[in-house]
């Protein structure tokens, strides 16, 4: 009797335990699949997400060719009287820049550059010149940008009918006066006297100095072209 509950109680628990294993085996065998189910979700999902993120964020070049006019407005005083070779020279962009419908260059970015030429009017001859060039563009994310640019230059405006006037009317008037008192020898030496007086204040004093103030527009061409990076 025993003996037979000992076998009866061995059998019961090998079957128990041969269950047991089964299920095991049957769990083991469907992990696979569910890591396979979700898998691919996750590789589509991360490569979307690289695939997105440093295209979206790229920047791009965009070239501007030379002889681009940049549109300048002069935040320095120049002028042939008061300006000398080497002087700084700070501008700023009146309107943006664009190329190829994109905006490369904003609105009152800085532009920088030296005075190359300051020369005063001679008292024979000769008339104020003062000349510039802008060498340094700030562009945007890059910080400051070497430029080169055609010069940018004025000139006074002659002043010889002037000084023929200046010199003609004291002539007329010393021949009038030398005509009263001392008849036509007179009127001669009175307009030689007058037009000596009269070419002596001409050559005493120079021609017109030639200025640009704070606000001055000016029309700054490239000479070379210049690359930017924009954002997309």
């Amino acid at each position: 009797m025993k003996r037979m509950l000992v076998l009866v109680c061995g059998a019961a628990l090998v079957a128990a335990c041969s269950h047991e294993s089964d299920a095991l085996t049957v769990s083991a065998a469907e992990r696979p699949e569910s890591a396979a189910a979700t898998s691919p979700d996750r590789a589509h999902k991360a490569g979307s997400s690289a695939k997105r993120g440093p295209d979206s964020r790229e920047d791009r070049e965009i070239t501007i060719p030379a002889g681009t006019v940049l549109p300048v407005t002069l935040e320095t005083s120049v002028g042939s009287d008061i300006s000398r070779v080497e002087q700084p020279v700070h501008g700023s962009l009146r309107r943006a820049v664009v190329i190829q419908g994109v905006q490369v260059l904003p609105a009152g970015a800085a532009i920088s550059g030296h005075v190359t030429a300051a020369e005063r009017p001679g008292r024979v001859k000769g008339r104020g010149r003062i000349a510039m060039r802008f060498t340094e563009l700030d562009t945007p994310g890059e910080g400051t940008a070497r430029i080169s640019t055609a010069t940018v230059a004025r000139i006074a405006p002659a002043t010889k009918e002037k000084d023929t006037l200046e010199i003609i009317a004291p002539a007329a008037g010393g021949a009038v006066l030398g005509r009263v008192v001392g008849g036509k020898s007179g009127a001669a030496k009175g307009a030689v006297i007058g037009g000596a007086a009269g070419t002596g204040y001409v050559l005493s004093t120079r021609g017109k100095e030639v200025r640009l103030g704070r606000g001055a527009p000016l029309s700054v061409r490239l000479t070379a072209p210049l690359t930017v990076r924009v954002k997309n």
